[in-house]
């Protein structure tokens, strides 16, 4: 299951920037960023020459930090709305009905055995629900061992699906396995 959903994401990844990735990268190396990131995520954005705006339509991101007694989690419960310019393509199992209805209902649940991913007992879930005008995007929490870690290295620690909450960063020993 890990493996297929790896490769896949990898397919739906390649060519685009996920320009979200960078975001991330610079929350973890500096605090100040992080911080205007948590703020105003435009601005902050637009500091490293990243548009946030849906370009069809505006749209406001909100970006939420799973570091602390919380882990964010990303669906959009009417439709499919996605923050694709920061991600990339949105993953079929995104827009499923299943995925939209599970990760409201029973969000732990459903991280555990669809995605294999475990949040702590005590950490709480919190859904956050985009929709057309309103996007949102995950810091996913550091990974142990990653101090003095390069830009380039973080960034291959970074994946979709940990901006959006349905894994965590991989720790620098998966990356280097490729996963």
């Amino acid at each position: 299951r890990d493996e297929l959903r790896r490769t896949v994401e990898h397919l739906q990844a390649a060519g685009s920037r996920m320009d979200g990735a960078e975001l991330v990268v610079r929350a973890w190396m500096d605090e100040g960023f992080r911080s205007r990131l948590l703020r105003d995520a435009a601005a902050a954005a637009e500091e490293v020459g990243i548009s946030t705006s849906n370009p069809n339509a505006p749209t406001v991101l909100t970006v939420c930090d799973n570091g602390g007694d919380a882990h964010h989690l990303v669906v959009c419960t009417l439709c499919s709305c996605y923050p694709s310019a920061l991600l990339g393509v949105s993953p079929a199992w995104y827009r499923s009905r299943s995925y939209r209805s599970r990760a409201v209902r029973e969000p732990r649940r459903m991280l555990e055995r669809a995605f294999g991913t475990v949040v702590a007992p005590g950490k709480r879930i919190v859904v956050l629900d985009s929709t057309a005008d309103h996007r949102y995007m995950v810091i996913p929490e550091r990974p142990a061992g990653t101090d003095g870690f390069s830009a380039e290295q973080l960034r291959k620690l970074v994946t979709r699906d940990s901006m959006l909450g349905v894994a965590h960063a991989l720790s620098p020993e998966q990356a280097a396995r490729g996963e």
